[in-house]
């Protein structure tokens, strides 16, 4: 009543209607300053579900959340993006369903299904626009796939902005501004200003693997050369070391093999850390993030790729852009993006517009009447 300016009789009456719907419980009572004690309310986190579809280019994860977050099923799972739309997808919802019925649950308890990408996606629209690594995507509208599957919002996003917004509400709430590097197959860029991904005006905002360095020439993807992307990447590192005898099929093979000590995959690992840096160094100088978080497969060997990433922004971008700057590897690792599809499932399940279609569905909670 003292934050909203209502009366004290209408927000009883309101939270009685969210507390009869099952969207909010009881959770004890508040110290007592004095007269009966308040009682504490929360959110009802078995009020519906969350079904996340984290998909990489080679590596997919899976997960079923309740709406506090809480995962209660998840799978991962090695498969190719670049097949047809429709095709991955069956493959997404069939596994999507084992999970729920593993977790106790039933298609009418979900809430929200998210669905990330790795390539350009037009957030309103949850299409792909053109992306490099999924060619057969293109204007797919995923959202429609799912509409007659399940009586809930599907909300598709590119994969590292989920990544950027997942790491963001684990670790750096405190911060304004954020950026997550993902250094996998492919790279990319998420955005978080003031608390809240940037997307730009056409959801192309953080494409940083296709930016041009200078003095390469080399053929990418996306039909340009000389692409960060083309030189810097797993899958250009992988390719790379097969051509000169060591078998490399991703970003994965490229990984283990830093790990475990050869020589020319961590020397080339660290030269691509340095082309990255400087890469981003000038996203420094124009940005001022306060912190740049590096994750992909390529980031689990952080003491090779950082170091070169660390280098080279601090050694070209301006003073004042990198004193209070932290550049750390990714804690959440290969559940960054699953966190972040829970952060923006429930931005939308507890809006004003999501929260009303809530109280309108209320028989279809659980434990409610």
């Amino acid at each position: 009543a003292r934050v909203t300016g209502l009366s004290r009789s209408t927000v009883s009456h309101r939270v009685d209607g969210l507390l009869t719907a099952g969207l909010v419980t009881e959770d004890g009572t508040a110290p007592s300053g004095g007269g009966r004690p308040a009682l504490r309310l929360r959110i009802n986190a078995r009020a519906g579900l969350i079904l996340i579809a984290d998909l990489g280019a080679t590596r997919a994860r899976l997960a079923v959340s309740d709406l506090a977050g809480a995962e209660q099923a998840s799978a991962i799972e090695d498969f190719r993006i670049d097949q047809e739309p429709e095709q991955v997808l069956a493959w997404v919802d069939g596994r999507l369903g084992e999970l729920l019925t593993a977790a106790g649950y039933r298609e009418q308890d979900v809430r929200a299904i998210v669905v990330g990408l790795p390539g350009p996606v037009e957030f309103a629209a949850g299409t792909a626009v053109k992306p490099p690594l999924m060619p057969r995507w293109h204007e797919y509208r995923v959202p429609e796939y799912f509409a007659g599957r399940y009586a809930a919002d599907t909300l598709v996003d590119n994969d590292v902005n989920l990544m950027a917004l997942g790491e963001y509400r684990a670790r750096f709430a405190d911060l304004k501004h954020l950026l997550f590097v993902k250094v996998g197959t492919g790279i990319g860029c998420g955005i978080v200003v003031v608390g809240r991904l940037h997307r730009g005006a056409d959801g192309a905002a953080g494409d940083l693997g296709h930016i041009r360095v200078s003095g390469s020439d080399a053929p990418c993807r996306c039909g340009n050369s000389g692409c960060l992307e083309a030189i810097a990447s797993g899958q250009a590192l992988a390719d790379r070391l097969t051509a000169r005898g060591v078998p490399a099929a991703d970003a994965r093979d490229v990984a283990r093999l830093a790990a475990d000590g050869n020589t020319q995959a961590r020397q080339d690992v660290r030269v691509a850390g340095q082309q990255i840096g400087e890469v981003l160094a000038a996203v420094v100088s124009f940005t001022n993030p306060s912190a740049i978080v590096i994750g992909g497969s390529l980031a689990q060997i952080d003491d090779v790729l950082l170091p070169g990433i660390r280098g080279a922004i601090y050694g070209r971008a301006l003073p004042l852009a990198t004193r209070s700057l932290r550049i750390e590897a990714s804690a959440l690792q290969d559940r960054a993006g699953t966190a972040g599809a829970i952060a923006l499932a429930q931005q939308r399940v507890f809006s004003d517009h999501g929260v009303a279609g809530l109280l309108r569905g209320r028989s279809r909670i659980p434990g409610t009447s």
